[in-house]
């Protein structure tokens, strides 16, 4: 069953994992930079975050800068109308000592006035030009900074600052223009003029239409103020000079009516609470009795203008201009304090733009980052998911479906590690659905192929009984025969049943099921090398070399058997039938033992012999080609099992050398020492005699080993050869089984090893009837009346041995005599061949070959089991 179990850990990797998770999907074309369907997502998402955020920094940048241009404008607009106090102030001051100078000119001019030294001022002056001064410092200090920003202001203060330059040399050459006074006026009223020009020179913008009217108001204020104080010098001239001339007159009139109409233009413009300012400074007294003096200068109704008193004038004058200098103050305050606030306000909504536009950024950029980020999480945790399923848990679940019974254990799959439930969240379900059903894909194939392997097992446990069943027909038609040739071909038979039964054990090792043969104590390794080559056809060829001080573990004997067996029959079957194969055994420092079997064979090619050692280095599922190459399949598999190395390489004549390693904990220390010459040294000679074949070859160090006893009685020479084969081959034992058995030796402890008493014989040889053949292996005992069990399991029920229970011949069986046999009768013989070759003729005259067929309903012997 495939379960789904809840993740604790959110579908985490442990860090071994993880390492096997650090590997790039190696793409199937070469990525371009400029190809956009190329890019790593993180770089898409960054693309869709940073195209429309440019976009949109770049409108509410210029939206921005504008607010900020308008802002500086607004702020430098502010700072030019501040600079108009100290304009005002310093038009002031010039205009009082201009007007002072005309009437000091005039008296001068008049001689009502004492001449002074050149290069001195005027004593009425002196405490004047100070007053200027400050004011032009002043003015110089506040306007200066301002000078650096517009470039039209900056223009009309650089004219307002050369005019203010030459003031010095103006002041010096009024002692000498007594009787010209107009240069210096002149210079007088160009500086004021300049002065006003700058006054005028703040603007910001036509959209500004408020602020432009109060500068309008002021500077038509200070315009007023300026024809004014004109008026107030021409009359404090004349005054001075005790007369009027036919110029002033005229200027006068001028003069009045511009004033008259500058004030109706300024009450037009102005605000109520300038105007308010103005009416309360023009009903002040002095305000109107300057006025009242002034009309005195009328000339109208035939009246003559009157000379006023130069010191009243002056102080009425100048109190009437002091309270003018207010109301332009005023005004002046008024631009001032509308400049600063609409410059803040701008500056407010430029700050406030700015931070909407910020936040509004940030707000967007956060979003974009947490949203890209969610998407490249999911993405990155998606992939993590893939490549986990792909390269752990798909591997994991299908590893662990070959050691584990697929039936009985249960396969979780984890949840998907996206929780989301957008597209993304989808694919990762579809992923998990992937990998569920190919979990249960996987589960169904792995049962299938349990099955598949217990059906081998099977055919291969019955091709074991009916093998291990014609053995034992083999034995007793050899005991019976007396025909040498006839002999010779039941062994000839004998050698290809065994093969075949090693052929059912290599099924059973694909299958995953362990050998059905088990020996429990330690073995000589030259007597499991002579086990192994007991089970090989031309066991003749073989030539072997091993150290008699090596045993090795009991558990491990029936693979290495087998394992060695394979090596030896691919050795023996691929070379030449007049050639040996050489084994040999070494010693290693590391305490392993050095296995070499040597053919001279026809070899193999690089390219096989790389699959070959790459095949027995890991140990390959079996599938169509393992009952191909069948041999390496099962040596592969025997040699993971025991963690034996294996490897092939090719000599310098052409033939293949099977180099096996033994690890030293297959080895075990020897047992108690046996006497030189005791009873299982003589059987393990009689072992290798048998091995060797009939003719008496030796295979081990290249001894000769002698035949079996010889039966006594008169017989010819020829029977007495034959006698002598026939009981060496009746008498000595051949196979894997017998080799064993026999160098176990009388009185050893019982090993469960297949043979055709069956599995786990409990008799030991010393209980054997003394007529027994030697190793005692050849005797039938009856079944156990207790079953034979393995042990109890983990729920305590006892464990099954297989073939435990498998039925064995009543009796012991007794060594028989060999039947005298008469010699036949020769026209009896060719009687028989007659009619033999009568049945022949008649047989291929046949046109149709009739094939018996079992009646229905029947088994076959092999069904039975």
């Amino acid at each position: 069953m495939v379960a789904v179990a809840p993740d604790p850990f959110h579908g985490a990797v442990s860090r071994h994992r993880r390492r096997r998770l650090d590997v790039r999907v190696v793409p199937h074309r070469r990525r371009s930079a400029f190809r956009i369907r190329d890019w790593r997502m993180r770089t898409k998402l960054g693309a869709v975050l940073v195209v429309p955020s440019v976009a949109f920094l770049v409108l509410a940048g210029a939206q921005t800068s504008a607010l900020v241009s308008q802002a500086g404008l607004l702020d430098d607009f502010a700072d030019q109308v501040a600079v108009g106090r100290d304009i005002t102030a310093l038009v002031h001051e010039l205009q009082r000592e201009r007007d002072q100078t005309a009437g000091e000119l005039a008296a001068l001019g008049a001689g009502a006035a004492p001449s002074v030294e050149p290069g001195r001022p005027l004593p009425a002056l002196e405490s004047v030009y100070p007053v200027a001064d400050r004011a032009i410092d002043r003015f110089r200090a506040a306007a200066s900074p301002v000078a650096r920003g517009v470039a039209s202001w900056r223009v009309s203060y650089d004219r307002v600052d050369s005019a203010l330059d030459r003031l010095p040399e103006v002041r010096a050459s009024v002692p000498a223009a007594g009787s010209n006074p107009d240069p210096v006026l002149a210079e007088y009223d160009r500086a004021i003029e300049v002065l006003l020009v700058l006054l005028a020179q703040p603007s910001p913008g036509a959209e500004r239409a408020e602020l432009t009217d109060a500068v309008l108001r002021y500077v038509q204020f200070a315009q007023v103020k300026e024809i004014n104080s004109r008026i107030r010098g021409q009359l404090y001239a004349a005054a001075r000079a005790g007369r009027y001339d036919q110029n002033d007159v005229v200027a006068l009139t001028d003069l009045r009516a511009q004033q008259l109409s500058g004030i109706a233009g300024f009450r037009l413009a102005a605000t109520d609470r300038q105007i308010e300012r103005y009416d309360q400074a023009a009903s002040d007294p002095n305000f109107v009795a300057a006025i009242r003096l002034e009309e005195t200068t009328f000339s109208a109704g035939g009246r003559t203008a009157a000379v006023l008193e130069p010191g009243r004038w002056w102080t009425i004058s100048q109190q009437r201009q002091d309270l003018l200098r207010q109301v332009e103050a005023g005004a002046v305050g008024d631009a001032v304090e509308l400049a600063d606030s609409r410059s803040a306000e701008q500056l407010r909504r430029t700050l406030l733009t700015a931070g909407a536009v910020l936040a509004v950024l940030l707000a967007a950029l956060f979003t974009s980052i947490a949203i890209g980020r969610s998407v490249a999480r999911s993405l990155r945790m998606l992939r993590g998911q893939a490549l986990r399923v792909a390269q752990v848990e798909l591997p994991e679940t299908l590893e662990r479906l070959r050691t584990v019974d697929p039936v009985a254990a249960e396969f979780e799959v984890p949840p998907a590690d996206v929780r989301s439930m957008d597209e993304i969240g989808e694919v990762a379900e579809a992923f998990v659905a992937v990998h569920r059903s190919a979990v249960t894909v996987a589960l169904e194939q792995a049962v299938m192929r349990r099955h598949v392997n217990a059906m081998f097992v099977n055919l291969a446990r019955r091709s074991q009984v009916l093998v291990e069943r014609q053995l034992e027909l083999l034995d007793e038609l050899e005991q019976d025969e007396s025909d040498p040739d006839q002999l010779d071909n039941l062994f000839k038979l004998d050698h290809l049943a065994a093969r075949m039964r090693r052929n059912d054990d290599s099924l059973l090792v694909l299958a995953g099921t362990d050998a059905t043969r088990r020996w429990n104590r330690p073995v000589l390794l030259g007597t499991v090398m002579l086990a192994a080559i007991a089970e090989i056809e031309q066991y003749q060829r073989i030539r072997h070399h091993v150290a008699d001080e090596l045993h090795v573990v009991g558990h491990a004997v029936a693979d290495l058997v087998h394992l060695l067996a394979e090596l030896l029959e691919n050795a023996s079957s691929f070379s030449r039938p007049d050639t040996v194969v050489q084994v040999g055994t070494a010693r290693q420092p590391d305490g392993s033992v050095l296995v070499e079997i040597v053919d001279q064979g026809l070899g193999m090619s690089p390219a096989a012999l790389e699959r070959a050692n790459e095949l027995l280095a890991m140990p390959p599922a079996a599938d169509v080609a393992a009952s191909e190459r069948m041999g390496l399949f099962v040596v592969s598999h025997l040699a993971a099992r025991q963690g034996v190395r294996v490897g092939l390489r090719t000599t310098a004549q052409g033939g293949l050398v099977a180099a096996v390693w033994l690890p030293a904990s297959l080895l075990a220390p020897a047992p108690a020492a046996e006497p030189v010459g005791g009873p299982g040294r003589r059987m393990l000679e009689a072992v290798a005699g048998a091995v060797a074949g009939p003719d008496g070859a030796a295979t081990q160090d290249g001894a000769a080993t002698p035949a079996g006893p010889q039966t006594a009685g008169p017989q010819t020479a020829g029977e007495e050869a034959a006698q002598a084969r026939r009981a060496v081959r009746r008498e000595t034992p051949t196979r894997a089984e017998d080799v064993l058995g026999m160098a176990a030796g009388a009185g050893s402890a019982p090993s469960t090893w297949w043979s055709r008493q069956g599995k786990g014989s409990t008799a030991t040889p010393a209980a054997a009837p003394a007529s027994a053949p030697t190793g005692a292996l050849a005797t039938g005992n009856a079944p156990p009346a207790v079953p034979v069990t393995g042990g109890t399991n983990a729920n305590g029920l006892p464990i099954r041995v297989p073939m435990a229970q498998l039925r064995a011949k009543a009796e012991p069986v007794r060594p028989r005599q060999p039947v005298q046999r008469e010699a036949p009768d020769p026209e009896q013989v060719g009687g028989m061949l007659s009619r033999y070759y009568g049945g022949l003729r008649r047989a291929e005259a046949e046109e149709t070959m009739v094939i018996p067929m079992a009646p229905a309903g029947a088994r076959s012997e092999e069904e039975k089991y």
